[in-house]
């Protein structure tokens, strides 16, 4: 269902992250999908730099976002096989490079929970935590984790 949910809405996932170091890119255990965190890189493998408040607006650092989504998507169905086994989002993990003074990171990590509530309906509404960071690896924008429940 959420395999089609995917095709209906139009949505192409980017390939499979390979991990940028010496981890996991996603981890299963029990009923339990650990997602490591994905940055803002588009299907042409392109990524997006820069710090929200800054010289990246909040719309566009809302749209990196779901380019975060997009690569946890993929890198749960490489995991799992096929999106239709997870159940639900149990929980989110956003983070946003920003200017100090920036409080808007909620709204930027939106752009993930979005593109969850989107594909999964309901299901895709799960804990969160939005928070900023003064760097993230080779100063991406943004960077999400997850938690998926699944079948």
């Amino acid at each position: 269902m959420n395999e089609q949910r995917l095709l209906e809405l139009g949505i192409e996932l980017p390939p499979a992250p390979k991990p940028a170091g010496n981890y996991a890119p996603a981890v299963l255990c029990g009923n339990l999908l650990y997602l490591a965190g994905q940055g803002p890189r588009a299907i042409d493998g392109s990524l997006h730099y820069g710090t929200v408040g800054g010289d990246v607006s909040i719309e566009h650092a809302r749209t990196h976002a779901r380019l975060c989504g997009l690569n946890l998507l993929a890198a749960a169905r490489q995991a799992l096989g096929t999106l239709d086994r997870v159940e639900r989002v149990v929980r989110v993990l956003g983070f946003v490079r920003a200017v100090p003074d920036f409080g808007s990171h909620p709204h930027v990590i939106d752009g993930c929970s979005d593109l969850f509530l989107e594909v999964f309906g309901e299901a895709g509404r799960g804990a969160r935590a939005a928070v900023g960071a003064g760097s993230l690896p080779r100063g991406i924008t943004t960077e999400v984790e997850a938690i998926f429940l699944v079948a």
